[in-house]
């Protein structure tokens, strides 16, 4: 009877204390979480911001290859146009390199997607680097759809293998290295697009061909470090290379717990295959998962953050900067996502998902409110511009805190193994529409709503703080079946309660008649 007890129980007994178990990675998991984001959202962030510096060269460049082919001067709203389509296209990529992301991860591995993806970065970095001595401006458009293909795959891929990877206890920690590299990413940019580097007119075409440069460190770093230890005892089947993996990234001390966490995850699993995106839909198991990583994903991209780096230079100008001064002043907004990003990531396994998210919105709603009286009054007094100037990097610092970071993190835990990359597929083409979307749509709310445009904002933020609080459970510390396991026992409350209040409805009404 004991030796019954020891054998079903031993894992119980055995297992980590949960303060017990790591509280750092060790040196060969940070180096691998670092090889697969420098090719992954560093290359996203950097492509976002690296194309600002350049925009009055090339367009210099189109409007003299036009005259050169044609000539006469090209008309200002084809430039615009043209202008639009270089700077837009890369969302159209990023959408594109998102929907096959999912699969390819399935297919070559999380690692294996990751190198593979690095060749439209080098793609993309001839073809731009070609476009001025070619004269082709064509060449500048399909760089930047190879670069978006670039970063929807990455992004996708990326956040896969550091959510599999990490140990339980520091997954939010490390999941932190997406929103940490894009932010880096974009400082990078901004700093590399200076004068004093490679901001002068002659050196624009290898300003944008230097999206090689990651994509080289990727290669060189990342195959020395192991493919995801989940993907390959569930998905694969491989015990021998998942041991090596394990050992390898966490360590032989410490990986027994997690060793016995995925296989936990793999016999729930035995019966299931790895589901298409279109499968979700129709999964009533993880539909409140589904709607959760929507809502959040969309947000991401509406709660106006790109509009808030739209108005920067405006509000820079109003404040007097002088106009040559502005890319070093927005340099700052950099500086602050990447410090809060990294604050982000030191704070979320010990506060948790849910207070850093939802706190993150209610502090962008604040900042909407300010944001809005000091938009309404920029003339009132010399002070006002300056007031615009704290709620615009608090509002920066808001979304660095949170939204910025979480997002990607419960995109990861809300899933298991196989409903997990076309989770990615359907949040990543939510959140790349959106980005699409509030890059349209955004003028012409300014043109409508004027100073008030920061009230929808408002509106967004506002209802994903108190979404959060009261549907999103707080995952720290839990395993993914764990995780899922309490999303099935909330739907299953919610189920009841819509049942319960079908049958009253009805005793009621025919009480009533």
């Amino acid at each position: 009877m004991t030796t019954k007890f020891v054998d079903e129980y031993h894992p119980l007994l055995f297992k980590e204390p949960k303060d017990k178990q790591p509280k750092f990675p060790n040196r060969s998991l940070l180096m691998a979480a670092c090889a697969a984001c420098i090719g992954g959202t560093f290359q996203y962030g950097y492509n976002i911001s690296i194309i600002n510096a350049p925009t009055m060269h090339v367009q210099k460049f189109i409007n003299q290859t036009w005259r050169e082919r044609y000539q006469t001067n090209i008309s200002a709203d084809a430039l615009t146009l043209l202008w639009s389509t270089i700077v837009s296209i890369f969302t159209i990529g990023g959408l594109i390199g998102v929907t096959v992301g999912g699969m390819l991860s399935v297919k070559l591995g999380r690692k294996g997607t990751l190198l593979a993806n690095n060749i439209f970065a080098l793609m993309a970095a001839l073809l731009m680097g070609l476009s001025y001595h070619t004269g082709l401006f064509e060449l500048l458009i399909i760089g930047r759809l190879l670069t978006g293909l670039n970063a929807g795959i990455g992004i996708c891929a990326q956040t896969l293998y550091l959510g599999e990877i990490a140990p339980t206890a520091l997954r939010g920690g490390m999941g932190m290295g997406t929103s940490i590299f894009i932010t880096v990413g974009i400082l990078t940019g901004q700093v590399m697009g200076l004068k004093e580097l490679l901001g002068k007119e002659e050196h624009w075409p290898l300003l944008l061909s230097t999206t090689c440069v990651p994509a080289f460190l990727q290669l060189l770093i990342l195959p020395w470090f192991p493919e995801s230890p989940r993907y390959l005892l569930i998905d694969r089947g491989e015990e021998q290379g998942f041991e090596k993996a394990l050992k390898q990234l966490h360590g032989t001390d410490a990986c027994d717990g997690e060793r016995e966490d995925i296989e936990k995850e793999r016999n729930n699993l035995v019966d299931f295959q790895t589901k298409k995106p279109w499968q979700l839909f129709t999964d009533r198991s993880v539909r409140w998962q589904l709607v959760a990583i929507g809502l959040l994903n969309a947000a991401q991209q509406l709660n106006g953050i790109n509009a808030i780096y739209f108005y920067a230079d405006y509000l820079f100008r109003q404040s007097g900067i002088p106009t040559d001064k502005i890319p070093y002043v927005t340099i700052g907004t950099g500086a602050c996502e990447c410090i809060t990003a990294l604050t982000c990531g030191l704070l979320i396994d010990r506060l948790g998902r849910k207070v850093l998210i939802a706190g993150g919105y209610a502090l962008m709603s604040i900042c909407c409110i300010l944001f809005t009286l000091t938009l309404s009054f920029q003339d009132a007094s010399p002070v006002v511009p300056y007031l615009s100037m704290g709620c615009l990097f608090a509002f920066v610092l808001s979304f660095g805190l949170g939204p910025g970071g979480v997002t990607n993190i419960l995109t990861t835990e809300l899933f298991t193994q196989t409903t997990r990359p076309a989770a990615y597929m359907i949040a990543g083409s939510l959140n790349w529409l959106s980005f699409f979307f509030i890059g349209l749509v955004f003028p012409f709310i300014v043109l409508g709503l004027q100073q008030y445009c920061f009230l929808v904002f408002l509106a967004v933020c506002s209802f994903m703080a108190m979404y959060i609080f009261f549907v999103i459970p707080e995952t720290k510390n839990k395993t993914f079946i764990e995780i899922q396991n309490e999303f099935k026992s909330s739907s299953h409350r919610i189920d009841t309660h819509k049942l319960s209040f079908t049958v009253l409805s009805t005793l009621l009404c025919s009480k009533h008649s």
